[in-house]
């Protein structure tokens, strides 16, 4: 019965949304005013690689079509756990020096602690990934309590959808820690009409956020909304931290676009550590990744392009989204990294903190087409993987 009352109440809230595509005077905002440029037309952003693979659902299918699909579960998705065990870490309250180390916290929720320096990427605490409190729900908690969390100096808040911009989570935190809020332009405004202060950057704007770090907004490729009308009234970014050990580069949510931003980024420096999404990737059988949204297939291609040292893996397994099994992702980057020859990006089990090299120059592999990656994959174990 509970199961049947959540399903209407998230159908009503579906319904709701996509009125809102009809009168759209009444939900719409305006979250930014500036200039035209090369990714904005003076009223709404976007990719300046082409937003056609943004706009389409995977496969040609209808968005309407995947939403009452995904809303009766009729769509033949293999199961999830209902809920994953997680044994959540209480980090230090600060890692000095050189040293870093990270905590995957969950979906895009990263704690990265290093130079005395705690950064949270994307915070997300609340049960649900949506409006009113409704939405894909969390079937694994977050791998560290928020009561656990030491003192956040700087957040980065890549985009407004709600599985990244959590305002409950981020209320909290201001509340609590008042840390510097990084994010692009549009979404500080999001952010200020709940009562959190941040500050807003256009790709390329540097913010200093300690002795010897600066945050970079950099570009990647994706879209934004809360309401559907408001369809990218919002800048989405990935962001390259600045740091004498090595840069750390959060890519966001993103698709894989041109493929250049990754190159654009490796161009500020080193890059030791990566936070790379590798879920929400597959709304069809076998499908390999979508238009927003990276999979392993890709994913490993930007670890390369990065030339990172080192990657995590994020954005899978704590929030349902897509059609992929529960432990696909981190399967299928497995099979890809060895198709690759890479070392170095892999998957980690969320609320584990791990301890990050000091960047070295990577092991270089020759690069592998995506064709001949996906040949190499065509094997019966990664078929069997749904």
């Amino acid at each position: 019965m509970l199961r049947w009352l959540g399903a209407g109440l998230l159908f009503l809230a579906v319904l709701l949304c996509l009125a809102v595509t009809i009168v759209p005077a009444f939900l719409d905002r305006v979250y930014y005013r500036g200039p035209a440029s090369a990714h904005f037309d003076a009223a709404r952003f976007f990719n300046p690689d082409g937003d056609a693979d943004t706009f389409r659902m995977p496969g040609n299918r209808s968005r309407s079509g995947f939403l009452v699909r995904y809303l009766t579960g009729n769509d033949d998705r293999p199961r999830w756990p209902a809920q994953v065990a997680v044994t959540p870490a209480r980090p230090p309250a600060r890692v000095a020096g050189d040293r870093m180390v990270a905590t995957w916290i969950g979906h895009a929720t990263v704690l990265v602690q290093t130079r005395g320096l705690n950064i949270l990427t994307d915070p997300v605490w609340s049960e649900h990934a949506g409006p009113f409190g409704i939405g894909p729900g969390r079937v694994a908690p977050p791998g560290v309590r928020f009561e656990d969390l030491p003192k956040i100096d700087v957040v980065l808040v890549s985009h407004d959808h709600y599985d990244h911009m959590d305002l409950s989570t981020l209320k909290q935190l201001w509340a609590r820690d008042r840390p510097r809020i990084v994010t692009s332009l549009g979404n500080d405004t999001i952010l200020r009409s709940a009562g959190i202060e941040a500050i807003a950057a256009d790709w390329g704007g540097r913010v200093k956020i300690g002795r010897d770090a600066t945050v970079v907004v950099t570009r990647n490729h994706h879209w934004g909304s809360r309401w559907f009308a408001d369809r990218n009234r919002a800048l989405w970014s990935s962001f390259t931290v600045q740091l004498p050990g090595g840069n750390l580069f959060f890519a966001g949510d993103t698709g894989m676009g041109d493929g250049e931003w990754p190159v654009e980024a490796a161009r500020l420096g080193p890059v030791r550590l990566a936070l790379l999404p590798i879920g929400a990737f597959r709304f069809g059988e076998g499908q390999m990744g979508a238009g927003s949204h990276i999979g392993p297939v890709d994913a490993v291609e930007v670890y390369r392009r990065l030339q990172a040292h080192s990657a995590i893996a994020i954005h899978w397994g704590t929030f349902r989204l897509s059609y992929e099994g529960y432990n696909t992702p981190p399967r299928l980057l497995e099979a890809a990294m060895a198709c690759t020859g890479q070392r170095g990006f892999a998957g980690v089990p969320i609320g584990r903190p791990v301890t990050i090299p000091r960047y070295a120059t990577p092991f270089s592999s020759p690069p592998v087409t995506r064709d001949a990656l996906l040949r190499c994959l065509d094997t019966p174990a990664v078929r069997a993987l749904r």
